[in-house]
C-alpha cells in the first residue's frame, strides 16, 4: 500500500535531525522540506526520475489522525513501519494508504457533514464527485481498520463482501463518516517516481465502535501501535511531512479541540521548487 510515505523518496538518504518538541516551529519544518527539495541529491534524483518516467500524476491517498484523551493531554494514534520493509523501516507514521476504486460505494451509518463534503468537492483534482469525496474519507477509515484493527463506525449488520472490509462484517460494525473532519492536504513534489495527493482527516477516538481484545490487531505494515502525544512523536523517528503535520496538529488542538468542520485546512504543494502552504 502507498500513501504520503512517498514524501521521503527525496529525503530518505539525508541525515535526520533531532529537535526538542518545545523548539519545533512550523516555519522551521517547512524550511527543512524546501531545503531538501532544492538539495543537489534530491534535484539529481528528480531529474533522473523525469527522464525515466516523465510526468507522474499523483494518486489519491488518505491518512487518518485519530485523537484520544483530554484537551489538556491529547494522544494521537501512530505506528512504526515494519522494520523488514525497504521503504521507511521503523518510521513513526499515521495510518493511511491509497484510495481504492470501491471505497466510494461502501454503505455507511453516517455520511460526511455537508460542509466537510463540500470542502472536498471544492478542492479535489479533476472531476469532483460526491462518490469521490466519500472514497477519500472511507479510505482513511479502511486504512485505520487494516493497520490497527480499530473500527470507526456504529454497531449494526454490515454485509459488504470485499475482504478489505471483512473486519467490519465480522464485528458487526457499519463504517461511519460523520465524525471525520478535513485536517490537511499534501501533494508529493513533481519529478518523483511515486506521487500522492494525500488528504488528512481528523477524528476523535470516540468514533471507534470496535477495539480488538488486545487493543490493536495490525496487519503487519505498522508495528508498535501506540497512542502518543504529538510533542513526543516529533522527537521520535518521524519523517519530514509527518513532522509538519504533527506541528499543525498541535496548533489545531490548541485552537479547535472540538474539530469543527469549517476550520481552515493547510494545503501543501510545490511550485517552482518552493514548498507552498495555503488554507482551504
Amino acid at each position: 500500500m502507498g500513501n504520503a510515505y512517498a514524501w521521503v523518496w527525496w529525503t530518505r538518504r539525508l541525515m535526520k535531525q533531532s529537535y526538542q518538541a518545545s523548539e519545533v516551529d512550523l516555519a522551521d519544518e517547512v524550511n527543512r522540506i524546501e531545503t531538501m527539495i532544492n538539495s543537489p541529491k534530491v534535484r539529481d534524483l528528480r531529474n533522473r526520475n523525469r527522464e525515466s518516467n516523465g510526468y507522474v500524476r499523483p494518486k489519491n491517498a488518505s491518512t487518518m489522525i485519530l485523537v484520544d484523551g483530554s484537551a489538556n493531554n491529547p494522544k494521537v494514534l501512530m505506528g512504526k513501519r515494519n522494520k523488514a520493509v525497504k521503504f521507511m523501516p521503523g518510521a513513526l507514521v499515521f495510518p493511511g494508504g491509497s484510495v481504492d476504486r470501491q471505497d466510494g460505494s461502501i454503505d455507511v451509518s453516517g455520511e460526511l457533514t455537508e460542509n466537510t463534503r463540500q470542502r472536498l468537492l471544492d478542492n479535489m483534482r479533476g472531476r469532483a464527485t460526491k462518490r469521490g469525496a466519500r472514497a477519500l474519507a472511507l479510505a482513511a477509515v479502511r486504512e485505520v481498520a487494516e493497520e490497527s484493527g480499530l473500527l470507526i463506525g456504529r454497531k449494526g449488520a454490515f454485509s459488504y463482501a470485499d475482504n478489505d472490509w471483512q473486519d467490519f462484517r465480522e464485528n458487526n460494525v457499519i463504517p461511519s463518516l460523520s465524525g471525520l473532519k478535513l485536517f490537511s492536504r499534501a501533494i508529493t513534489p513533481p519529478g518523483l517516481a511515486r506521487r500522492f495527493d494525500t488528504w488528512f482527516f481528523i477524528a476523535k477516538a470516540s468514533e471507534v465502535a470496535h477495539i480488538p481484545e488486545n487493543g490493536f490487531d495490525p496487519d503487519g505494515e505498522l508495528e508498535e501501535l501506540q497512542w502518543v502525544s504529538p510533542e513526543k512523536a516529533i522527537t521520535e523517528n518521524t519523517r519530514e511531512i509527518t513532522r509538519v503535520m504533527l506541528v499543525e496538529l498541535i496548533r489545531r488542538l490548541r485552537s479547535d479541540p472540538e474539530f469543527s468542520d469549517d476550520y481552515p485546512a493547510p494545503y501543501y504543494y510545490t511550485v517552482n521548487n518552493r514548498f507552498e502552504r495555503k488554507l482551504i
